[in-house]
């Protein structure tokens, strides 16, 4: 499928998108505008105050369109005409909206990645015109597992840790009594995932499958999200996650040692071949109804080590260096090494614990 078979499949169409003010949602955004100038519209949900406000946060252009609410809100906090207005217009959804934090409190984590979730394909069910539903989620679902994963689809209840049964509705129904003390992670565990990010995401994923049986959705599965590769600006990023604070911390020369391996396999992709998968992904399975997996990820065809990306780090700031020291001169870049906790502690003793100590 050429990209000019893609793009046709969203001209005259209205789309609607959460999470656009996120770095995936402004790439998916741009990418519209520019392949497809045909496309009728573009519904942009911000959270904001009122319209005027969400106004406020997107670009001028003729053909977006601005909608103060938020997924967290049963009709995404919009007025009961607005979402009848919408539900008659509306062709495609796309569900990019929530918070990305691993270690985020666990009753702000589940009211976006899971409520949000089940909110945005109830209102789409409402939509008589739709053709496509893609929800963006994470490769990580799967947990810490080796080996080749499945892109199969969670059913309700299900968890990774054997024996266990995840009851979404007792979860919703615990933070409502315990919200102060949702500040970890405990619970994710519990059921086998290794944080709160990954574990309400896959438990949004449920909730699309149970509440969009009979919508044509595709669920996206990115591993770690990159810079830019090519288009529409190679090289840019928007904030530090992830992979991306590391990398801001070796450019200032603030980071000496990395605990780590270096044969571990870094699963990077860049961002704007997510949107690109994004793109076809929809046209492939254009008004199927059901629901397809599909992971966005470079491990199997791509593999990056973390001693190649430790070594690819230090080229690159060697001829491009980041820091000034107080002098007005360069600070020569180091290698970052790579260290076990055991040496990582030694360090941390003998460079800072002593000293303080004497």
């Amino acid at each position: 499928m050429d990209a000019a078979t893609v793009a046709g499949y969203f001209k005259d169409k209205s789309i609607l998108i959460t999470g656009s003010t996120g770095f995936l949602g402004k790439i998916f955004v741009e990418k519209i505008l520019r392949i497809q100038p045909d496309v009728k519209k573009i519904f942009l949900l911000v959270r904001a105050a009122d319209t005027s406000s969400a106004e406020q946060r997107v670009l001028n252009e003729e053909k977006i369109s601005p909608l103060a609410g938020d997924i967290i809100n049963e009709n995404l906090g919009l007025e009961s005409l607005e979402i009848l207005k919408l539900s008659k217009e509306i062709d495609i959804i796309v569900n990019g909206a929530a918070t990305t934090n691993f270690y985020e409190r666990y009753d702000v984590s589940l009211a976006s990645n899971v409520l949000g979730a089940k909110y945005v394909c109830k209102f789409a069910k409402k939509c008589a015109n739709l053709k496509m539903f893609l929800h963006i989620s994470t490769a990580f679902v799967s947990g810490e597992q080796e080996g080749l994963l499945l892109e199969k689809v969670f059913q309700i209840g299900e968890t990774l840790k054997e024996g266990c049964h995840l009851d979404i509705a007792a979860e919703l129904q615990l933070v409502e009594s315990v919200k102060a003390e949702l500040t970890h992670s405990t619970n994710a565990r519990q059921f086998g995932w290794p944080n709160t990010y990954v574990f309400t995401k896959a438990m949004g994923e449920m909730l699309v499958g149970h509440f969009g049986r009979e919508l044509p959705v595709v669920i996206i599965r990115p591993s770690i999200v990159s810079s830019i590769y090519h288009d529409p600006l190679p090289g840019w990023i928007e904030g530090t996650r992830t992979i991306d604070s590391i990398i801001s911390a070796y450019a200032k020369q603030t980071i000496p040692h990395f605990i780590g391996a270096g044969h571990v396999i870094l699963d990077v992709i860049p961002g704007d071949m997510v949107v690109n998968a994004m793109l076809v992904a929809m046209a492939v399975h254009w008004s199927e109804r059901g629901q397809v997996i599909i992971h966005v990820t470079s491990s199997q065809q791509n593999p990056l080590s973390t001693s190649t990306m430790l070594d690819l780090m230090y080229r690159y700031f060697t001829a491009n260096p980041q820091t000034m020291g107080k002098n007005g001169k360069v600070v020569k870049t180091k290698r970052l090494n790579i260290t076990n906790k055991t040496g990582f502690r030694a360090y941390m003793f003998l460079k800072y614990k002593l000293p303080l100590e004497i």
